[in-house]
This record gives C-alpha cells, sequence and structure tokens, in this order.
C-alpha cells in the first residue's frame, strides 16, 4: 500500500473529447511507478479487445483492468436489452465496491461510470454511496462524457475534455493503439 497518509481524492474526467479512460491510465502509471496497487473497472467496454488490457497483463498485478461492462449501449448495432447492460453496471458497481473495501487498492478508476450514469443503468445515488464509503487514503477516478453536476461538485478534481479537432470528422475510423 501506498501508505503516503494523505487524504484521497475523487478525480472526474468527462467533456465530449476524446481522452477521458486515457487521462486515468495515466494517472494509474503514475501511481504504479509509485508502487501503487490500482484497479479499473469498466462499466460500458467489455465486448471490444482494447490494447490497456495486454499493457495491465504487462504490468500485473499492480494494475488490474477489468471488463464489466455489455459493449457500448444503444449504439454501434447494440442489440442487446437495456435490463442486461443494467444489471452488468450494477455488478461493475458492487464489485468495484467490494474491490475498494478490500484495502488491496491504492487508486480505483470507473472507467465510463458517467456514461452508465448519463444512460440511466446506474442510479447517481448508489455511485455517491460509493464515494461515502471510500477509504480516507483511496484516490477514485471516474470517467465517462455527461458527468452529473452533483458529481462534479462532490470531486476534488474534474477536467473537461473538449473536442476540437478529431480525424473521424473526416471519415477516418478509430485507430489501434491511439483509439484501442
Amino acid at each position: 500500500m501506498k501508505g503516503k497518509g494523505g487524504r484521497g481524492f475523487i478525480i472526474v474526467y468527462t467533456g465530449d473529447g476524446k481522452g477521458k479512460t486515457t487521462a486515468a491510465l495515466g494517472v494509474a502509471l503514475r501511481a504504479i511507478g509509485h508502487g501503487w496497487r490500482v484497479l479499473m473497472v469498466q462499466f460500458v467496454k467489455g465486448t471490444w479487445h482494447y490494447g490497456e488490457l495486454d499493457a495491465a497483463k504487462r504490468l500485473a498485478p499492480d494494475l488490474e483492468i477489468v471488463p464489466m461492462g455489455k459493449g457500448f449501449c444503444k449504439i454501434f448495432n447494440d442489440r442487446l436489452p437495456e435490463a442486461e447492460h443494467r444489471a452488468a453496471a450494477s455488478a461493475a458497481l458492487q464489485f468495484a465496491r467490494e474491490r475498494m473495501l478490500s484495502g488491496q487498492y491504492d487508486l480505483l478508476i470507473l472507467d465510463e461510470v458517467n456514461i452508465a450514469l448519463k444512460l440511466g443503468l446506474l442510479s447517481l445515488e448508489a455511485v455517491m454511496e460509493l464515494l461515502d464509503a471510500k477509504p480516507a487514503d483511496l484516490d477514485i477516478v471516474l470517467t465517462g462524457r455527461g458527468a452529473p453536476p452533483e458529481l462534479i461538485e462532490r470531486a476534488d478534481l474534474v477536467t473537461e475534455m473538449r473536442e476540437i479537432k478529431h480525424p473521424y470528422q473526416k471519415g477516418i475510423l478509430a485507430q489501434k493503439g491511439i483509439d484501442f
């Protein structure tokens, strides 16, 4: 454990621009450099293969990434019933809470949890209850577009990614190593 004796922060990366998960992974990399244990629970991602999953294997046991979503809900030809997405998000939140309270981790990343909130897959109350139960020295990062105002108010650090230009605007699809 980090044993820094300091206060753990609540950090939010939100906005319509690219880079929220990437920023959280940057924090994870820095934390691992200081000997911290990091857990990332992915709330929406789960059916695609992302490069960070292979990176986590290389950084294990210091970095653990657990995809628990059923894929992008209501986009990219999603055909799953919303109830399946809701059940997966609920299971991910419960898993994150149990792991958070285990004392095994110094940094917990709730990847795309803001999307789960925005889509109604999770209640804001349930996420706030998790934050209420946060150990004093644990840092938590919450990512995803559309962070609710209550979460922004609760956080210690909030960064909004704003899209200025994106290759997709020119019809260029997501690139391996950059986007996934």
